[in-house]
């Protein structure tokens, strides 16, 4: 059971200075990505290495009690292809418990401008060193598309490599200030995973909502040392090209939600209903609903 106490939502005064400043704060909110300080030890680093090794061997703590139809789950029957396993936080305690640091919740708070977050969902990456995989290069798209069912635009998403990571190892890489654009898209295609979709047609959907917004399409790399992690908005466009070097880059998604988020009912424009993969899992709320708050799932990272 992940179960916390408010007490472990406590920072202490060296963690406090890691905290993103006023200044750093507001380019947030201009720009749609944060860099972090230090925010992990060398130790959990080293934890988190460890631990996916023996999660990619075989090893659970638990595993979820059904199948969502949309589970990113990599198995080695796969292959070499780029590997995605949703619900780590879940299924392993060692990588969970370092996904949910307080210190981590607080910075993502700062940033969102948010009383409380919580963990909406982390998976688990490993993207080979094979240059040719095409499942290596992430098209551009922003992660609230998939999120038709939440009610927040204040969601945000940590990514958290094991290493340094620069562009080398194909590092994560943001459309600077996208997430102030005004869409050209329709609900329908929107709700629609980038997975599911024509890479060339996400493509050409940046260039085209660049245009509507008469905005330049300046792609920023993050070159995220060892320890520090990116933070970027929900809105924000982003992707990651391939690992060129000659080791794997290993890193953790995690998706956090402000603790406003609720479910909402959505529905395309044939009248089929979105949904998300917790919607099966999560418990329900008095009116039926599925519950985000659900701490076995969607724990409290951080409450002020």
């Amino acid at each position: 059971m992940i179960h916390q106490e408010p007490s472990r939502f406590a920072l202490t005064e060296a963690e406090r200075a890691l905290l993103p400043t006023e200044t750093e704060i507001d380019h947030y909110l201009d720009h749609g990505w944060y860099l972090s300080k230090k925010l992990l030890t060398d130790e959990e680093t080293e934890a988190l290495v460890e631990a996916s090794e023996r999660f990619y061997d075989g090893h659970r703590d638990r595993t979820l009690p059904a199948r969502p139809p949309k589970l990113a789950y990599w198995e080695p029957s796969a292959g070499p292809v780029q590997r995605h396993n949703d619900y780590i936080h879940y299924e392993d305690d060692t990588i969970g418990r370092i996904l949910r640091k307080p210190l981590i919740g607080a910075v993502a708070a700062r940033l969102a401008e948010a009383e409380e977050i919580r963990i909406f969902q982390s998976t688990l990456i490993l993207k080979p060193p094979r240059p040719e995989e095409q499942s290596n290069v992430v098209p551009w798209h922003f992660d609230r598309h998939y999120w038709a069912t939440c009610t927040s635009e204040n969601m945000l998403t940590a990514f958290i490599p094991f290493h340094d990571c620069d562009e080398s190892l194909g590092t994560i890489t943001m459309v600077d200030g996208s997430h102030r654009w005004k869409e050209t898209s329709t609900n329908d295609q929107t709700s629609l995973h980038f997975a599911e979709r024509n890479r060339d047609e996400l493509e050409a959907m940046l260039e085209e909502n660049a245009a509507f917004n008469n905005a330049e399409v300046r792609k920023v790399p993050m070159n995220i040392p060892r320890g520090h992690m990116s933070f970027h908005h929900c809105r924000t466009y982003h992707g990651s090209g391939a690992n060129l070097a000659d080791r794997p880059r290993r890193a953790v998604s995690l998706h956090l939600q402000d603790g406003a988020n609720r479910y909402q009912d959505f529905r395309r424009s044939d009248g089929s209903w979105v949904s998300y993969n917790h919607d099966g899992l999560v418990r329900r709320t008095a009116d039926g609903r599925p519950d985000y708050s659900d701490p076995e799932y969607c724990p409290a990272l951080w409450r002020s």
